[in-house]
C-alpha cells in the first residue's frame, strides 16, 4: 500500500504558494484564501502548505469557465 502511494505521488507536482501566486498573477494572500476557503485544494506541511499543480489548473480552467 506504500508503494502504491509513493507511486501515484511521483507523478504530482507540488507547488509553493508563492509559486502558485506567480503562476495565477494574483498575491500570496490571495492564493492563502482560495485555500482555506477550500476552492484550491492544498497540504499542510509544517506551518507551509503546498498545491498540486493539477488543482491550480483546474481552479483557472474553471474560473475562465466560469467567465466566458
Amino acid at each position: 500500500m506504500v508503494d502504491q502511494m509513493a507511486a501515484e505521488l511521483d507523478d504530482v507536482r507540488f507547488l509553493t504558494v508563492a509559486e502558485v501566486a506567480e503562476m495565477m498573477r494574483v498575491s500570496k494572500m490571495t492564493v492563502y484564501r482560495l485555500v482555506h476557503s477550500g476552492e484550491l485544494p492544498a497540504i499542510r506541511f509544517g506551518r507551509s502548505f503546498r498545491v498540486p499543480e493539477s488543482a491550480v489548473a483546474s481552479a483557472v480552467s474553471n474560473h475562465i469557465a466560469d467567465s466566458a
